[in-house]
């Protein structure tokens, strides 16, 4: 099946890196050099990983992972990269539960050694369901696991979510809460930040009248009892597990942790694994139909904490409006580049077009 090129994600050199990593690492670990410097072919649009070996008599940890601030250069998709806020996200989730995170090492705030503020952590071993080609086409390990293994694997992954949700003490979480809207409930500031971040994508280019009629949408469906506040993860998905077999080994990739119902996350579970298969339906493949339902990821949630999920569909239809927003992001960098030719409708740039419309229009679900 064709499909169109992936878009670059960074102007790097992962050799020169290592170089310069190798000379970083020297001022804490005499004598130490990297090795097998690897930069993974699921590497994301935004923060940069990547994997590396340490050869040293006395170190800590072998095998490492490396998260680096985005490229500058590669036209961001974030407006800000706050790697010292990831890094004390994932300490504390490993100190308050039994959620598993890779263990962090060194933080580098200075942008001078690599270009960028940067962390190192633990490196995880197992398999991760890919976004390219999405684990929803035929030919990937999860697609070829059997209905049992994979609904073993939705429990499990929810369970993730439960345990963040129930274990973490929101005390702890609040410092996450945006400085720039300091009023309202965690919910509406969360949203008063997507809404900043909108005008931050389309200062000077044009602009998304779908995504501006989705944020009215939401004004005019704001849920009436919008519940407890806890710890969200943020890009709560099963591309950022690293699974042994079908068990979660490590929950990764923290940049969009924040403060909000727990319907934050769930509403972006749900909707990130509704755009793989509506995106793979529309190729002309099954996809994985009963994987990753609405109603189980309700139903079960509720089973693990008592907690029945509500204005699922709000939450849904945000996370599907926050996507766009990053979506649109991406597209205009891909136009930067010059890998894609400028639509005449910029709504047009948006991959989930259709979805996002028919749940403005409330006709999705049914």
């Amino acid at each position: 099946m064709a499909t169109a090129p992936r878009p670059r994600t960074s102007t790097r050199d992962p050799e020169d890196l290592g170089r310069r990593l190798t000379a970083w690492l020297d001022a804490r670990l005499p004598g130490a050099r990297v090795t097998d410097i690897l930069v993974p072919s699921s590497n994301g649009m935004s923060s940069e990983t990547l994997l590396f070996d340490i050869e040293h008599p006395e170190t800590p940890v072998r095998a490492c992972a490396l998260r680096l601030a985005a490229d500058p250069a590669a036209y961001t998709v974030f407006p800000v990269y706050d790697m010292s806020r990831q890094h004390r996200v994932m300490r504390l989730v490993a100190e308050h539960t039994d959620v598993p995170v890779p263990r962090v090492r060194w933080l580098e705030e200075d942008p001078a050694p690599l270009g960028a503020p940067f962390f190192v952590m633990d490196r995880a071993e197992g398999l991760v369901p890919p976004d390219v080609m999405p684990y929803t086409y035929e030919g990937n390990w999860l697609h070829a696991a059997t209905d049992a293994e994979r609904a073993r694997l939705q429990d499990a992954t929810v369970g993730v979510l439960a345990r963040l949700h129930d274990q973490f003490p929101y005390q702890e979480a609040e410092f996450l809460l945006p400085d720039r809207f300091p009023k309202g409930s965690a919910l509406s500031r969360h949203v008063a930040a997507q809404r900043d971040y909108y005008e931050w994508v389309v200062d000077g280019v044009p602009r998304s009248p779908l995504i501006e009629a989705a944020f009215d949408w939401l004004d005019a469906h704001w849920p009436k009892d919008e519940g407890p506040s806890v710890l969200n993860w943020g890009d709560a998905r099963i591309g950022n597990i690293i699974y042994d077999g079908f068990e979660p080994a490590a929950v990764i990739d923290w940049e969009m942790a924040s403060c909000g119902p727990r319907e934050l996350d769930l509403g972006w579970t749900v909707y990130l694994h509704r755009f793989f298969q509506d995106l793979t339906v529309s190729f002309g493949q099954p996809g994985l139909p009963d994987f990753l339902r609405r109603d189980d990821i309700e139903r079960r949630y509720a089973e693990l904490t008592g907690h029945t999920p509500r204005d699922m569909e709000f939450h849904t239809l945000y996370a599907a409006l926050r996507h766009a927003v990053v979506m649109l992001r991406i597209a205009y960098r891909q136009l930067h580049f010059g890998e894609v030719e400028p639509p005449a409708d910029p709504d047009a740039l948006i991959m989930h077009r259709d979805s996002l419309e028919a749940m403005v229009r409330g006709t999705y679900w049914s």
